[in-house]
């Protein structure tokens, strides 16, 4: 509890002290007083064309948009249909058509597109109103029908202005000022960065018609993101994860480069400690395999196109950051990027990046801490069957956490071996009663089989749950070609369950992985569980499982503890709410620990390929180097 409030009151003290970076004032003259103003300035449509003319990456992504434009055209008007509490796959899906056909109008001229673009507008104008019970569908929604007002202002007759402006004003920038919904402006997570990014985006679309509302927003907005950009301390982890990251991080890109473009400034915030390094978070986070770590709430599919890494890439003047991107780029068919509502802010974030020649990352090792420390490494960038690791300290309280402390995942030729099973649709839990979002130690949210440490890479012991209130940081790591480590003591994670639990994770000789625990038990016997979740057939011979998919074999074995007994555990649904979950199982196996007895032992997850490598690993944690 000690550590814990010791580092809450750090964190605290770092935000005191990086207050002033917030309160910066905005000037009230506005410096771009024309259309459009919003992302895509006029006249640099014209570096757009001339990059789709010379990189074919590029021109496939730019017709991909197009296309889908034209596909647009021809869908139904959205309707305000609510699924449970939110409003937020309407406003999301406005804000994906509003945005493509707006590109599709500024690169080419053709009037089909800002036709249809107008008559969602105006379509969404007329709703009774845009849910500001769950403001992030207001957000969502201010920001679609400002980038469409911006862009296409000179197409728009007096009538359109008018009730579109209104509906930015009155059911977008209004409702921010009531203090039933706007407790976003005190949030240190997503909630923050979404909603002042929607709000500003409003505010800088009408502003030379409601001057005095649209600096204040911009003037608070200011000022309180900074809330948010805190919890990117100190070295880019982003503390709600991968999915997350896409979500928060994109629309936090959003603000700045909107305020940079028409201010000729961001106000000292990219200055934030850790923001700048969060793209080397986001693109450490993707595994050989192409499926993201996706730790907390975050979904189970593979990664896709993220348009912020454009702007991170050119902000940094750092084109490896692009090395995970252009993968994506090389598909064959992109017309499934297009699903991404902000796809064309890569193009516009891109124009001046060439695709040709990217360099692979330097780092094979990246270690944040903050929130939610991670450890992430590989053996290569560029051979498909490279071994990926992915380590997990922190702390289940942090906003879309789970009880996963200690947890890991495992990539080897080609196969994730080790899995997440990330996040449980939130209306399929909120329809049954759940309250997800409580985050005590006997919340709700902990019953969810998904979200507890039963089901996760990590230890339980005696049935219990982890500790909300603990927290675990990456103690130390190492960076040898040979031997790439991190060590975390989640001993908080177990209060009164343990005396003492650390946990180390290395790669040894880029060959196969080790995982060891050192246990120093409470003043009472213990069930220790040992726990692996995989998607492969797993078949128990004697003191070692093979998992067994995709044509490859992976062997698990334990040293340093005898008699072990390989056990396969059952991932059906614990109650009615929870999701099934096919094609997986638990692998694991128990130890009965006496009063006071020290547990160190080791599991190596080792590739068929590998077995002849093993070494006998007698080193402990305190000697790992």
């Amino acid at each position: 509890m000690r550590k814990l409030l010791v580092c809450k009151v750090f964190i605290l003290a770092m935000l005191l002290d990086i207050s002033n970076l917030w309160a910066q004032e905005v000037p009230r003259a506005l410096p771009l007083e024309h259309h459009p103003r919003i992302l895509l300035l006029q006249g640099q449509e014209s570096e757009i064309k001339a990059l789709i003319g010379q990189d074919q990456r590029w021109h496939n992504l730019h017709q991909a948009i197009l296309n889908e434009a034209d596909q647009i055209i021809d869908e139904a008007l959205l309707e305000r249909k609510q699924i449970g509490r939110r409003l937020l796959s309407v406003s999301r899906e406005a804000l994906r058509r509003i945005f493509h056909l707006g590109y599709a109008y500024r690169l080419t001229g053709a009037a089909r597109f800002a036709e249809r673009a107008t008559a969602e507008m105006m379509n969404i104008s007329g709703f009774s109103d845009w849910n500001p019970s769950h403001f992030l569908d207001v957000a969502e929604m201010t920001m679609a029908l400002a980038i469409g007002y911006d862009w296409l202002f000179d197409t728009l007759s007096p009538e359109s202005k008018t009730k579109i402006r209104a509906a930015i004003v009155q059911m977008g920038l209004e409702p921010s000022y009531n203090e039933e919904y706007n407790w976003f402006l005190d949030a240190t997570h997503n909630w923050n960065q979404v909603c002042n990014a929607g709000m500003i985006y409003g505010a800088l679309a009408v502003y030379e018609d409601h001057p005095d509302l649209a600096h204040r927003t911009i003037q608070r907005a200011v000022d309180t993101i900074g809330k948010a950009m805190s919890d990117y301390q100190p070295d880019g982890a982003y503390p709600e994860g991968y999915g997350y990251w896409g979500y928060g991080t994109s629309f936090n890109v959003l603000f700045l480069d909107v305020l940079e473009k028409i201010y000729g400034t961001d106000f000292g915030l990219t200055d934030t400690p850790g923001f700048l390094q969060t793209a080397g978070f986001y693109e450490h986070m993707s595994g050989v395999t192409g499926y993201p770590y996706n730790w907390g709430d975050a979904g189970s599919g593979k990664g896709n196109l993220t348009p912020a890494m454009f702007w991170f890439a050119q902000r940094k003047d750092q084109p490896s950051l692009l090395w995970v991107e252009r993968d994506y780029l090389d598909q064959p068919d992109l017309s499934s990027l297009t699903s991404n509502r902000i796809l064309p802010a890569a193009l516009i974030w891109g124009r001046n990046l060439p695709l040709r020649n990217i360099p692979v990352p330097e780092d094979k090792v990246w270690v944040g801490q903050g929130a939610n420390p991670v450890a992430l490494m590989r053996t290569s960038w560029t051979d498909p069957e490279a071994i990926y690791l992915g380590f997990k300290a922190g702390s289940p309280s942090v906003n879309h956490g789970h009880m996963d402390i200690g947890s890991f995942i495992m990539e080897a030729e080609g196969v994730r071996w080790a899995m997440d099973f990330g996040s449980q649709n939130y209306e399929s839990l909120e329809s049954k009663g759940i309250q997800l979002f409580g985050r005590t130690q006997d919340a709700q949210r902990w019953t969810v089989f998904r979200l507890n440490n039963f089901v996760h890479n990590t230890l339980t012991v005696d049935g219990a749950l982890q500790r909300v209130d603990g927290y675990a940081r990456i103690d130390r790591h190492g960076t040898g070609e040979n031997f790439p480590f991190a060590v975390s003591n989640l001993t908080t994670v177990y209060k009164n369950q343990l005396e003492k639990f650390q946990r180390g994770v290395a790669i040894v000789d880029q060959s196969y992985v080790v995982v060891r625990d050192e246990i120093s038990n409470n003043d009472s016997a213990s069930l220790i569980r040992w726990n692996m979740l995989t998607p492969a057939e797993v078949t128990l011979e004697g003191d070692r499982a093979v998992l067994s998919l995709e044509g490859k074999k992976l062997y698990l074995m334990v040293q340093g503890m005898s008699g072990v007994q390989w056990k396969t555990y059952s991932t059906e649904p614990q109650t009615d709410y929870d999701a099934p979950n096919p094609g997986t199982v638990m692998l694991g196996f128990e130890y009965q620990a006496q009063a006071g007895e020290e547990v160190d032992f080791q599991v190596l997850l080792v590739p068929e390929a590998s077995l002849f490598k093993i070494k006998e690993q007698t080193k402990t944690l305190a000697e790992w180097k």
